[in-house]
C-alpha cells in the first residue's frame, strides 16, 4: 500500500475542502493517507510515495509565506525520487502563483506526477473531480 501526505494551509476553509477531496481520490485508489495543516514546522516525507501540497493565493499571487512556505521548504529537499503534486485556490487573477510555484517546484527537481488544480474561491464539481484525480496520481 502507498502512503500520501496531504500537507496544505487555509486562510478560508476553500484549500481545505481541495485538500480532503484529495485525500479522498488517494483513499480512494487504495493509499494510506495523512492530512497534515502546514503550521510552520518540519513534516517528515521520508516515509511517503507520494505528497500532495496545498496552498491558496496570497497577496500578489504568491504562497503563504509565515506557515506553508516554511514547511514546503523544509520538505522540498526529502521529495526526490517521490510523486508530488500541487493544488490551491484564488479569489482574484489568473493562478499566475500556481504557474510560478510549479516553476520553482521543476526547478527543485521535484516530480510533479499531474497537472495542478486550482479553483476559483471554493471547489465547484470540476475541481472536486481533479482533486480526487490528483490524489489517485499520488497513490
Amino acid at each position: 500500500m502507498s502512503k500520501v501526505a496531504v500537507i496544505y494551509w487555509s486562510q478560508t476553509g476553500n484549500t481545505e475542502a481541495m485538500a480532503n477531496f484529495v485525500a479522498e481520490g488517494a483513499k480512494a485508489a487504495g493509499a494510506e493517507v495523512e492530512l497534515i495543516t502546514a503550521d510552520g514546522s518540519e513534516v517528515d516525507v521520508a516515509s511517503c510515495d507520494g505528497v500532495a501540497f496545498g496552498c491558496p493565493a496570497m497577496g500578489a499571487e504568491e504562497l503563504e509565506d509565515s506557515e506553508f512556505a516554511p514547511t514546503y521548504e523544509a520538505a522540498k529537499a526529502g521529495l526526490a525520487g517521490k510523486k508530488v503534486a500541487l493544488f490551491g485556490s484564488y479569489g482574484w487573477g489568473d493562478g499566475e502563483w500556481m504557474r510560478t510555484w510549479e516553476e520553482d517546484a521543476k526547478a527543485a527537481g521535484l516530480t510533479l506526477a499531474c497537472d495542478c488544480v486550482i479553483a476559483n474561491e471554493a471547489p465547484d464539481d470540476e475541481a472536486e473531480a481533479a482533486c480526487k484525480a490528483l490524489g489517485a496520481a499520488l497513490a
